[in-house]
């Protein structure tokens, strides 16, 4: 059966509840990834955490806002009232717009035609990212600026060195992933990864790991939370915010999270796309197929909506687990000084990217000349090269602290030596 893609007055109504369904997930997912870090903060510091409002704490988020809502708004008499209003907007707009180009689950079939599980499927989806989620520095800055506070302002400054230069590492590592799919559609990349035979984590895993990085100084996460440094900068560039001023730095910080979450899960780990072939969809000359037979035919999808659900409780899946990571981590390491912040973004992560760029273009020439399709075969010899480049950057990283620190000792061996003393004369 040959399924189309929905169009007429009934894609203007499945566009209009994507896109307040989107909004709407996306919100809730903010407030309750503020309790979920709490509560996990909780479990690590064996504490209980918030579990008075409502059963097991659930309505903590709400409470929090309508606190929010209900608290004084000040105004510095000394700040810029137009940009000090302004930058909270600045900061808050990227994180809620990014999620717009970032696939979900598979296509829904329906009645009036199938709705592909995405609001705006742009032929510029990773560019779209980088470019609006690169714009929350200017509110940074702003807010800071705009407060006439001193620990503001360095707090603001902090973060928008920060947030510049590691920039540069997060592009480069997604060079390598838009090398292996030969597009920036992130449709194109989840299908890719599905032809593969394996999610890209794995030929390209030291990419992985720099983007993995790179996403937690973006977000100004702990150990990277320079901007926010309490014992320094008070806290940083909303020192002088209150309310729902305060709340939108907030809301915007776990905005970030949950759109890095979903885009690495998207980059590295197939997006909503699950093991085994079952679920392959991806429009191809306007017919909706799962891959391709011997002789070049196209094999037809069957979408349905058991695998709409079932992929969309996958991508889910991964990008919670990368939530998660990003509130172990915070609770789990201690803040870098700044300039070992400078030290791994330009002197570590920047040549690294660039070298392992190198690499994996140089790999796929070599794949391509040989003639070796692109498959799972294809995937294991990119894997094998990957994981030696991880290894040597492991270790470079570790320079004999954790890892061949702890073996070094555990081979030292102390000699204890006993020295004779000649008897004084007259004993």
């Amino acid at each position: 059966m040959e399924f189309q893609p929905i169009s007429g007055i009934w894609a203007l109504v499945a566009m209009s509840l994507k896109v307040t369904g989107m909004f709407t997930a996306l919100m809730i997912v903010v407030a309750y990834t503020t309790l979920a870090e709490r509560r996990v903060s909780a479990w690590i510091q064996d504490r209980h955490g918030p579990n008075r409002v409502g059963p097991f704490g659930l309505l903590q988020p709400i409470a929090d806002g309508i606190k929010s809502i209900l608290k004084e708004e000040t105004l510095p008499a000394t700040a810029s009232r137009l940009f000090f209003v302004m930058a909270p907007m600045l900061v808050l707009a990227p994180a809620l717009v990014t999620i717009a180009v970032i696939p979900i689950a598979a296509p829904l079939p329906t009645p009036a035609g199938v709705v592909d599980m995405i609001i705006a499927d742009l032929p510029i989806g990773i560019l779209y990212i980088l470019a609006f989620s690169s714009l929350s520095v200017y509110g940074v800055v702003l807010g800071g600026w705009a407060s006439n506070n001193k620990y503001a302002f360095l707090g603001a400054l902090r973060a928008s060195a920060q947030m510049v230069s590691y920039e540069v590492a997060l592009g480069l590592s997604i060079i390598a992933v838009l090398m292996m799919a030969g597009n920036v559609t992130l449709t194109e990349i989840i299908w890719q990864q599905q032809q593969l035979g394996m999610w890209f984590a794995f030929p390209l895993s030291l990419a992985f790991i720099l983007f993995v990085i790179s996403a937690f100084a973006e977000t100004n996460r702990l150990p990277f939370d320079m901007a926010e440094a309490e014992s320094e900068l008070i806290t940083g560039y909303h020192t002088e915010y209150s309310a729902m001023k305060f709340s939108a730095f907030m809301i915007a910080e776990f905005g970030h999270m949950a759109t890095a979450s979903a885009l690495m899960a998207t980059l590295f780990l197939g997006g909503w796309d699950l093991p085994g072939t079952w679920d392959n969809a991806f429009w191809y000359d306007g017919q909706l197929i799962k891959g391709f037979a011997a002789d070049g035919s196209v094999l037809l999808a069957s979408p349905a909506l058991w695998k709409t659900l079932a992929t969309f409780a996958g991508f889910a899946a991964k990008t919670g687990f990368f939530l998660v990571l990003f509130i172990w981590v915070r609770w789990t390491l201690p803040r870098f000084r700044y300039d070992q912040v400078m030290a791994l973004g330009w002197k570590v992560m920047l040549p690294t990217s660039l070298a392992y760029v190198m690499l994996i273009g140089g790999t796929i020439l070599v794949l391509d000349e040989v003639g070796l399709m692109w498959g799972f075969s294809y995937g294991a010899a990119l894997t094998a090269v990957s994981t030696f480049a991880t290894v040597g950057f492991v270790f470079y990283l570790d320079r004999g602290r954790v890892i061949t620190g702890a073996a070094a000792k555990h081979a030292q061996r102390v000699e204890v030596k006993t020295i004779s003393q000649a008897a004084p004369a007259g004993d």
